[in-house]
């Protein structure tokens, strides 16, 4: 029906759908993973305010708001390396969902080293280890999204090669 070149322009366009997709997902999972890494700095947070409202899901209504700018600032710092990470992976079209936990994992934490001395005022970014292991949650939501089909020249759904079994005379 498609000949070879119009199914490599269709993955592409799908490719610039997907990817950015991914990188947003990806990125409210490491915000999610490191709020409840660190629940219990936000409710102390806003249970040490003397105008918080008593009802705790309330109050983080109306404090989220702020906690997303400080976790925004650091996103912004970790997403630069693991994008680096995400043109290797589709230029190579490397699949595998071990490499983009492991670029979750490293670029959070060259984004943490970089960002460390600014990061060090906001106290939800102290442990290396929330913040590591919201890299890994967010490469693998990366790679549930657009990482398992990275490489929009290497087909998908190939079919499968037919292995010809041809016995040698004796």
């Amino acid at each position: 029906m498609y000949d070879g070149l119009t199914m490599i322009l269709i993955r592409l366009l799908s490719r610039f759908v997907l990817v950015p997709f991914g990188a947003c997902f990806a990125s409210v999972v490491a915000a999610v993973v490191v709020s409840f890494a660190h629940w219990s700095k936000f409710s102390a947070m806003i249970t040490h305010d003397i105008n918080a409202p008593e009802n705790l899901v309330f109050a983080v209504l109306i404090v989220g708001p702020a906690i997303a700018v400080i976790m925004a600032v650091g996103a912004f710092a970790m997403l630069m390396p693991a994008a680096l990470g995400v043109m290797i992976s589709e230029a190579f079209a490397i699949r595998s969902w071990i490499y983009h936990a492991a670029n979750g994992a490293l670029a959070s934490w060259i984004g943490w080293l970089t960002m460390q001395e600014f990061l060090k005022q906001y106290e939800f970014y102290d442990e290396p280890t929330a913040v590591i292991g919201a890299g890994i949650a967010a490469g693998f939501a990366y790679w549930a999204i657009a990482g398992w089909s990275a490489g929009f020249w290497k087909p998908v759904f190939a079919a499968p090669r037919s292995v010809s079994t041809t016995t040698a005379p004796a």
